[in-house]
């Protein structure tokens, strides 16, 4: 029987695949390696490209905040325009008021009656005065409430008082100004000026 010794070619076969195995385990190193350098690449790119979208939003909503600050500080003062311009036109409608008031009073205010104090606060009078008798204030509320100019008339009291000498109800009533709204004037005016269809 013939023997064939193997240990050198099993020896040989060892160290290729030794080799084989260095050699695939560098590949894989550097694989993977390349695939890390890429995937870092591509990670890094992304982040980058991501914060200079964030770059740009952050400016975009920093140039918007000086608009909303520029559109409230313009809303601000329109707004305050608008209540100027209310107040001028109310002041214009009610200018004369004051004469139409006083002359008013003087054809409602019944004989027997003596308006010592009138006051107004908006479109409230109020009305501080002696009368000869309770009817007399009676007729007062109702020649107020027939005028054109004043309605609602609140009496608050009436008690009895001296005057020159004689014995009178001093009295105190309130009587509101009956006033057009400005808005309803105004579509007036513009209905006024449209021709008729």
């Amino acid at each position: 029987m013939i023997r064939i010794n193997l240990l050198p070619h099993r020896e040989e076969a060892r160290k290729q695949r030794r080799t084989q195995f260095y050699t695939l385990l560098g590949l894989v190193a550097l694989l993977g390696g390349v695939v890390w350098f890429v995937g870092h690449t591509l990670i890094g790119q992304r982040i980058d490209a991501q914060e200079s979208s964030n770059d740009f939003v952050k400016r975009e909503i920093a140039v918007l905040d000086k608009e909303i600050a520029e559109i409230k500080r313009l809303q601000e003062q329109t707004q305050s325009l608008l209540s100027r311009k209310q107040v001028i036109e109310s002041l214009q409608s009610n200018r004369a008021e004051t004469v139409h008031i006083f002359n008013e009073l003087g054809k409602q205010v019944p004989e027997g009656v003596f308006i010592r104090s009138v006051k107004q606060s908006g479109v409230r009078i109020n009305l501080l005065g002696y009368a000869q008798s309770n009817a007399r204030v009676s007729q007062l509320m109702r020649n107020l409430d027939a005028s054109p100019i004043f309605e609602k008339p609140e009496l608050v009291e009436i008690k009895a008082a001296d005057f020159n000498r004689r014995r009178v109800g001093d009295f105190n009533l309130f009587v509101s100004i009956e006033r057009a709204p400005i808005e309803d004037s105004d579509q007036n005016k513009s209905a006024a000026k449209e021709p008729a269809k």
